[in-house]
């Protein structure tokens, strides 16, 4: 039996990590690291409120970290605000997880991540990666969705635009750059983290569904 930690918890990929994660017989609890309290009770979650400018490490202690936070240059505010949340805060989680003997780190990141891209939001997540590899951890799992499918709580009106188009135009689309449900990103690395396998993998869009 095992402890997973969420990040994220409360965003699209995060509520589906929880609650596959509370349904998953492998473990006995599961940790939602939060700036507020969650809206949902289960006698294996356990809610840690969490300052993630200054994070309490003692907080941080599990078996299997799953990470799904992330935001938007709107509501963030900044490419600087969104630079921290979607990079430096997953990566000083990660390192006091490591030190505090998490082993396995499951990163919901995004197709076409790359250190080196011109593109902003694609820099920052392959940022993130890199600094994930530097970690050491028994077993580093990178999910890299495309258009996520899922019920937002937020209104994202473009977005539900491009996932309209996208669905409509799917056949014409290669499969890398298909829409994929939140479900089956959830469901992929919940599986990933519990197969025995070590070592950094990646999993295109192509292999979430």
């Amino acid at each position: 039996m095992k402890t997973a930690l969420v990040l994220g918890a409360t965003g699209l990929v995060g509520r589906q990590l929880i609650q596959q994660l509370l349904d998953h017989p492998g473990y006995d609890r599961v940790v939602a690291l939060v700036r507020r309290p969650m809206d949902l009770a289960h006698p294996k979650l356990h809610t840690e409120i969490v300052d993630f400018d200054k994070p309490d490490a003692e907080k941080i202690r599990g078996d299997d970290m799953f990470c799904a936070l992330g935001t938007t240059l709107k509501a963030a505010g900044s490419k600087e605000a969104q630079f921290r949340i979607d990079c430096e805060y997953p990566a000083a989680f990660a390192k006091m997880g490591k030190e505090n003997g998490v082993r396995k780190f499951m990163l919901v990141s995004s197709v076409g991540s790359d250190a080196h891209s011109s593109n902003f939001y694609l820099r920052t997540k392959g940022d993130l990666e890199q600094r994930l590899q530097g970690l050491g951890f028994e077993s580093l799992i990178i999910a890299r969705p495309s258009f996520l499918l899922g019920n937002r709580q937020e209104s994202r009106p473009g977005e539900r635009a491009g996932i309209v188009l996208a669905q409509w135009l799917k056949p014409l689309i290669p499969k890398r750059y298909r829409g994929v449900q939140v479900s089956d990103v959830a469901k992929a690395l919940i599986a990933a983290a519990n197969d025995g396998g070590r070592g950094m993998r990646v999993m295109e869009n192509e292999t979430l569904s």
